[in-house]
């Protein structure tokens, strides 16, 4: 248990100091999109997963996630060893924040998302393509995530309905190389930083939302701080490659801003969903019309030096990369891991934090004018956790008797990952047992009459 904790447990990486201190804003690394909750597994079969320590029994199928703001995804896993946590948060994620970053083979796991189920709704269509005489929603997605688990996971893994078993084969085969798929709605950069009675910018808007509604910055009637187009127009909506500015007003108060977008689409099919609670990566298989938001942040002073702070996980380098630029005209000096970093004036630097897998991290970075920003959450880039499916149980729970319906009320929804704790409890449970055994002796004994 002490080795699991000094694995899993948070690294705090200090402050990464500049002059100045302040109640720093709390910024896990999302990059806009779609945020949920996880519900469960809602469609699926079963499937065996071969390894050393034997063959082990579990549930394959579709995941269901509920949009924040409104809006459901169906979702499937492509991180087999690890559980997944009931209720937890997940944002939409780039590939390169995922183990899907450094997995050749996730161009084909796009392509199945793309040729099965749900996407493909017709399952009699689907079932002569993949040479099998039926399929029930069940079997197509057992076999769909059976494909997937083997190019995701590299996992010996077979469903057990032969119908689905074919299809798993057929995707598994017929899968082609297809692009990373673009984000629902996001900024670029996410942080900018200026002098007052500039335009800061530009920010561009990445979407594939048809129009983006506007959120101006909270105090903009006080402030005075505009959101405007390139023609200096203020806007409320914007579309794909729109780019956007911050009209900062001569004389304001040294502060900073934010910009929200928000939007309805369908999110797209092949998008990565990272939580940072170390639930199992997700990726996305279908989307109803849903709630999606981006945010970006101007930072803005009359003298020395002004920073633009933000960051990102970088999972082929193994850590999580904080990107900051100086739009000042004094240096910008910061502190990080033990290593001092200075930005000069007019230039960007980015600096990457190597991390062991599955710890999580908070950094905060401080600067002048009572410049802070804090960054939170967990590097999750492996596909399989700290405990190796050799001493981890994966087996699933019992299935409830209506096939494809919730999966039962527990914890864990382990239905489709390992549990790292299994061995754990059957050890405490073991040793409870060689406890209890030698109690009983020693009563037994103090019972029996002195000679």
């Amino acid at each position: 248990m002490a080795a699991a904790t000094a694995v899993s447990g948070l690294v705090a990486a200090g402050v990464l100091s500049g002059a100045g201190t302040a109640v720093a804003d709390v910024s896990p690394q999302t990059q806009g999109g779609a945020a949920a909750t996880i519900n469960g597994l809602k469609v699926y079969g079963e499937a065996v997963i071969h390894t050393d320590g034997g063959d082990e029994r579990v549930d394959a199928g579709l995941f269901e996630m509920s949009v924040d703001g409104g809006g459901t995804l169906q979702t499937y896993c492509v991180d087999l060893h690890n559980p997944t946590q009931r209720d937890a948060r997940y944002q939409e994620t780039p590939w390169s924040g995922t183990s899907l970053g450094a997995n050749k083979d996730a161009g084909k796991i796009h392509w199945i998302l793309q040729h099965s189920y749900p996407q493909v709704n017709d399952l009699a269509s689907l079932a002569r393509q993949a040479g099998v005489g039926a399929l029930s929603e069940q079997d197509a997605a057992a076999g769909t995530q059976v494909a997937i688990w083997r190019y995701s996971d590299g996992a010996a893994v077979d469903a057990v309905d032969p119908q689905a078993e074919k299809l798993a084969d057929y995707l598994e085969k017929s899968a082609r190389n297809s692009g990373e798929p673009q984000a629902s709605l996001t900024l670029d950069p996410p942080a900018i930083s200026g002098r007052p009675g500039d335009v800061l910018g530009p920010v561009t808007v990445h979407t594939n939302a048809g129009t983006a509604t506007v959120v101006p910055p909270a105090d903009a009637d006080t402030s005075g701080v505009r959101i405007i187009d390139t023609t200096g127009k203020v806007v409320t909506s914007v579309r794909d490659g729109s780019r956007v500015y911050f009209d900062i007003p001569e004389g304001a108060a040294d502060g900073t801003a934010d910009l929200t977008l928000q939007a309805s689409t369908t999110v797209p099919v092949g998008r990565a969903f990272a939580s940072e609670s170390r639930s199992q990566t997700q990726i996305l298989a279908g989307s109803s019309e849903s709630t999606v938001s981006a945010t970006a942040t101007a930072t803005w002073a009359a003298k020395g030096a002004v920073p633009a702070v933000s960051a990102r996980k970088n999972c082929a380098a193994g850590g999580v990369d904080i990107i900051a630029a100086n739009k000042g005209d004094q240096p910008f000096t910061f502190e990080l891991m033990g290593a001092e970093h200075t930005i000069p004036a007019g230039a960007s630097r980015t600096v990457t934090v190597p991390l062991q897998e599955d710890q999580a991290y908070d950094f905060t970075v401080t600067g002048p004018n009572g410049f802070s920003h804090r960054f939170t959450g967990l590097l999750d880039c492996k596909t399989q956790g700290t405990v190796t499916t050799q001493t981890a149980e994966v087996r699933s729970l019992p299935s409830p008797a209506t096939v494809g319906g919730a999966a039962p009320d527990t914890t864990d929804l382990a239905a489709t990952g390992g549990s790292a704790i299994t061995p754990l409890i059957a050890g405490v449970a073991i040793g409870l047992v060689v406890i209890g055994g030698a109690v009983l002796v020693l009563l037994r004994n103090r019972e029996q009459p002195l000679d």
